[in-house]
């Protein structure tokens, strides 16, 4: 064995005191694991000192919710601020912190977040992006639209935090770190980080080299490493890749504070399960023995069967809103893969996510060869029951490829060998398909976009699929988070557009040309109908069984 010089090993407690100074360029790595005990420790410290951190953080669940109450940001740079489980949703915390102005927000896509980094750890200026283009982050201070001998060019500016959180799977005493793919944005934000990465790790092992195929982070970009079994809790750590042993996503754990972040004691919260809690260890011994032994057991890929059996579906109630939407929409989505021969459809999240579930098992029926993808890292994946979620964890065994979002988002979907669909949900939606999942400016804050501009901006064709109502509808976006040029359908429980010359029209109906009038009334613009409008056959009994055997308990499906 190679000795290992430099020990870099230390606790928790003592690796953010030594490397946090306040001020700094805070960036907390999300991957699959989505959190890391660095960041409860950090929260912890720095509780009600005011240290003006900027937080660089792809995707601000609820728990992210701590650093806004806490006190601890005056700017936080993301692609998404709201809840996702056991819905996506917004959070009251994040949109008053956003519209009062106590919290500047830079709002990006995640491929265009991930790209920035990586331009810093590249050390370049700028990198090239086919995001954003169209939309209301072009206004972006990093953003650039140029002229070059090649052609018009969209760049992002390289951008460097001061210093990473990163939970990995294992590490060695030197600070070389392995991790557990899929990685979502990656370990840009690590190799970018001037100072350097505080890591965090379910194990520390002597020697790293069985693994060196998993190796991300070099040993001289970490500050610290310490060992934090579980430390991505409430996040999961997928995969049996080295000795780290795996869990599941603690669901409830994170459904509990989304509730908590809406109710008249979150201090107290917050108080009972972070700031009284003494370290990491501390935090395990509340979760106690038995929960950890269930997240264990959620790690098998065959634990959704528990599931499908403590939560079997209603199959006797007639279809609502949500599951006609997502039925009509796999429909489309379906012939739109047959017509174009696609090779793959990334599937939005939400409702959006289980009509493209549905469409592509429709498609294959019918001899397509289209495989699933997802902007967390996943290819040729497969869907599971009683688990909704697009980054299910259980779905991540039946993938083909598990990668990144770079890959997945800037290179295999966007490819010039590569036909793709998606499906996108819509929080708003104009009469042009722009779609609107950030905010009403000054009025309401929303979610952010997520992968939703990067799919929008290279998708081969787009479908939307929604519940249609007079607030969803608008003629023109406020906000345009997602552009709408490659989007072809819109798909909607009381009926379908498709785009004709920039605009939708509505060419289908439930009940046909009598249905036309329903949709009118809905309908937030001044609708224009097509001079034959089709009727929109009622789903079928096995589209609600197999949409709801997907979400037994109505997440998405709103039973």
């Amino acid at each position: 064995m190679t000795p290992v010089s430099g020990d870099k090993v230390v606790p928790l407690r003592d690796a953010i005191a030594a490397h946090t100074r306040p001020g700094d360029d805070v960036h907390v790595m999300c991957g699959h694991t989505r959190w890391t005990a660095a960041a409860t420790e950090l929260v912890r410290q720095w509780w009600g000192c005011d240290p003006g951190f900027t937080l660089t953080m792809l995707s601000l669940s609820s728990l992210g919710t701590l650093f806004v109450r806490g006190g601890l940001v005056r700017r936080i740079v993301t692609g998404y601020s709201g809840d996702v489980f056991p819905n996506f949703t917004p959070n009251p915390i994040f949109s008053k912190a956003y519209l009062s102005g106590a919290v500047e927000v830079e709002h990006w896509s995640f491929l265009a977040y991930q790209q920035r980094m990586e331009a810093a750890a590249r050390g370049l200026p700028a990198v090239t992006t086919r995001s954003l283009a169209g939309s209301s982050m072009e206004e972006n201070e990093g953003y650039a639209t140029v002229a070059s001998p090649f052609g018009d060019v969209g760049l992002v500016a390289a951008r460097a935090p001061d210093v990473a959180l990163i939970h990995g799977a294992i590490a060695d005493r030197a600070g070389n770190v392995a991790f557990h793919p899929p990685l979502l944005e990656g370990v840009w934000g690590a190799l970018a980080a001037t100072r350097g990465a505080i890591v965090t790790v379910e194990q520390v092992v002597d020697d790293i080299r069985p693994w060196a195929h998993l190796v991300r982070i070099p040993g001289h970009q970490v500050l610290s490493v310490s060992e934090c079994p579980m430390g991505a809790h409430p996040g999961g750590l997928y995969g049996r890749f080295t000795p780290a042993e795996p869990y599941g996503e603690d669901v409830e754990f994170w459904a509990e504070v989304r509730d908590a972040s809406r109710s008249d004691d979150f201090d107290g919260w917050i108080r009972d399960n972070v700031l009284d809690v003494e370290d990491h260890q501390g935090w395990l011994d509340r979760l106690g023995s038995d929960r950890i032994g269930r997240l264990r057991a959620r790690s098998n890929p065959d634990s959704w069967r528990d599931d499908e059996q403590a939560y079997p579906p209603d199959l006797a109630a007639p279809a609502n809103a949500w599951e006609t939407a997502a039925a009509f929409g796999a429909r489309v989505l379906a012939e739109r893969i047959e017509s174009l021969g696609a090779d793959t459809a990334l599937a939005g999240a939400g409702v959006a996510n289980l009509a493209t579930w549905l469409g592509v098992r429709s498609a294959r029926a019918a001899g397509s060869d289209c495989v699933l993808c997802a902007e967390l890292g996943l290819w040729g994946y497969e869907p599971t029951p009683a688990d909704p979620f697009v980054f299910n964890h259980r779905a991540f065994p039946s993938s083909t490829m598990l990668a990144d979002s770079s890959e997945i988002l800037g290179m295999v979907m966007p490819g010039p060998g590569t036909t793709s669909v998606a499906c996108l949900g819509a929080a708003i939606v104009d009469a042009e398909g722009n779609i609107d999942s950030t905010e009403i400016p000054g009025k309401a804050f929303l979610v952010g976009s997520g992968g939703g501009n990067d799919v929008a901006s290279v998708a081969d064709d787009v479908v939307i699929v929604t519940t249609l109502t007079a607030r969803r509808t608008v003629e023109q976006a406020p906000y345009i988070t997602s552009p709408g040029l490659r989007v072809s359908h819109l798909v909607t429980d009381l009926g379908t557009f498709e785009k004709r010359d920039g605009r939708f029209v509505l060419t289908a109906a439930v009940g046909g040309a009598d249905g036309v009038d329903a949709v009118r009334e809905m309908c937030g613009w001044d609708l224009v109908v097509a001079d034959e409008v089709r009727s929109i056959e009622p789903p079928t009994a096995d589209e609600v069984e197999t949409l709801r055997r997907w979400d037994p308990r109505g997440f998405f499906l709103r039973a």
